[in-house]
């Protein structure tokens, strides 16, 4: 228990991601902070208004921070380690969260935005991974989904917090809501001091004793004892066979090989893509905003309830993807998101302000949204994420996973003001944008048919051989012969002739692209 409990710690990571994604929704809504950051404006109640252009550069700059912080976690994750990088990753989201809450130019404050933004993309990087390393694979899946269950709680906060401090009529209102994430850094910096490095990464840099050691931390098990043996022998056979086949650039992430490095590479890409396309992050960033134009009272309010949703069903979501499973979770999540974002988008066309019912209604229906999301795409992609790359490219393939994240987080960012809001320069869509989050989320239900394999209840190593011998649509099926010991663990074992066959197979292709 202590070794799963030291694994789910380091999702404390989550928290710097959740808080500083929903905090700044009710920020940008302060009238202290309009006033200090706005321009002025004689229409505004208060003088001052946010144009959409600064709007969307204040909310999109960290996305676009977490982007080459996610890239750069993979060189992080390689050289450093895993530990080390979360750990450097606390200092540079520090640097950024100072910067923000000193700021009183907007120059300063978007500077402070986007070194928070690296930080938080090299957490998004290195947790996973950090997670998927160190985790028994009979709980995998939970411990991974903690991650998402912490990104939500930081979202909680940051709606309790903003609301605590909206009515401060100085700078402080702002600078308290910002400087408590200082707080999750110190947290998670000192808690890594204490946890191991992943086993896997040790093996990787030719360090079997010291493997060994944090091996037998996490699983509470002496260095000797036979399950303790059996996996470090498992992962240097896989990491062995992956070095005679030689795939560790980024190129080499995207070539068209017998295990099918591509895709799962562009399955990474594509699920992270998606995760952004369900629209969930519209409600994080813009939600305050979209509910007051919606005419609905409390706005902010309304944010905690739905991040109390957000953070609870999350909870389910963790038991549930060991129990049904990544595939199927992903499938009926895609299908219930799809009817309710068509729902929130016909109800918003229909009634009118002054509809009580129909206001009630649509906050409902967003609720049961935002908690299916929490349930299934929420945790269970970077579950995915985190489990489906070979040990050789898994920092690269989570990079870049996590880097599509984020490209299409400050994307959406970024657009959305533009999309969403009236006058001039707009496309002043309003409520009916869940139309286009609709459809996007059955984009998700056919991506996720063809291309998500059931991974459930096996090893790292275990999961190449799934995607060795069947594909997404078939693995269920192949997944039960690997767990009841069938067919296809001699591939798992990685028997010295089958290494050779592989070896040679990869080298026939080079010769036939050569030709």
């Amino acid at each position: 228990m202590s070794g799963i409990a030291m694994t789910a710690f380091a999702a404390f990571g989550g928290m710097l991601f959740g808080y500083d994604t929903g905090t700044i929704s009710g920020v940008i809504q302060m009238e202290d902070w309009i006033k200090t950051f706005g321009v002025p404006d004689r229409s505004a109640s208060i003088g001052y208004s946010l144009p959409t252009a600064r709007e969307s550069l204040v909310v999109s700059i960290l996305s676009a921070g977490t982007f080459l912080g996610a890239l750069g976690g993979a060189p992080a994750a390689d050289f450093l380690g895993r530990r080390i990088g979360i750990m450097l990753a606390c200092i540079v989201f520090s640097l950024g969260v100072a910067l923000q809450t000193g700021a009183l130019t907007l120059a300063t404050f978007v500077v402070g935005r986007f070194f928070a933004g690296l930080g938080v993309g090299l957490v998004s990087t290195l947790i996973p991974m950090y997670q998927s390393e160190c985790s028994p694979k009979w709980i995998r899946g939970a411990i991974v989904s903690c991650y998402q269950w912490a990104i939500t709680i930081g979202l909680l906060l940051a709606a309790v917090i903003n609301n605590a401090t909206k009515d401060r009529q100085n700078h402080s209102a702002w600078q308290i809501s910002i400087s408590v994430q200082l707080i999750w850094a110190f947290v998670l910096f000192i808690g890594m001091i204490w946890l191991p490095e992943t086993p896997r990464w040790l093996i990787r840099k030719n360090r079997p004793d010291y493997a060994a050691k944090a091996l037998s931390r996490l699983r509470s098990l002496p260095t000797t004892d036979p399950t303790v043996v059996a996996e470090l022998e498992e992962i240097a056979a896989a990491l062995e066979a992956e070095r005679e086949i030689g795939q560790s650039s980024y190129i080499d992430c995207f070539r068209s090989t017998h295990n099918k490095i591509a895709l799962r590479t562009w399955t990474g890409i594509a699920l992270q893509a998606w995760q952004q396309l369900t629209g969930v992050n519209f409600i994080s960033y813009y939600g305050i905003t979209f509910f007051t134009s919606a005419g609905i009272q409390n706005p902010f309010l309304i944010s905690v309830a739905i991040n109390i949703v957000n953070m609870g069903m999350t909870l389910p979501g963790m038991w549930a993807v060991d129990r049904f499973g990544r595939r199927s979770l992903l499938l009926w999540g895609a299908v219930l998101m799809c009817l309710c974002e068509f729902l929130v988008a016909i109800l918003g066309v229909t009634i009118s302000i002054e509809n009580l019912a129909g206001q009630r209604a649509l906050i409902g229906i967003v609720c049961i949204y935002v908690g299916t999301f929490a349930a299934t795409w929420g945790p269970v992609a970077w579950v995915v994420v985190g489990e489906i790359f070979p040990l050789n490219v898994r920092a690269k393939g989570v990079s870049l996973s996590a880097a599509s994240n984020w490209l299409w987080n400050w994307a959406l960012a970024f657009a959305t003001p533009y999309l969403v809001n009236s006058g001039p320069g707009n496309a002043g869509l309003g409520v009916k944008v869940f139309f286009i989050w609709g459809s996007t989320c059955a984009g998700c239900v056919v991506f996720t048919y063809f291309c998500i394999p059931e991974t459930k209840g096996l090893s790292l190593e275990q999961i190449d051989s799934l995607y060795h011998n069947s594909t997404p649509i078939t693995s269920t099926q192949y997944r039960r012969r690997l767990i009841s010991g069938g067919p296809g663990r001699i591939v798992e074992n990685i028997a010295p002739h089958v290494k050779e066959m592989d070896r040679e197979k990869w080298m026939l292709e080079e010769v036939q692209e050569v030709v």
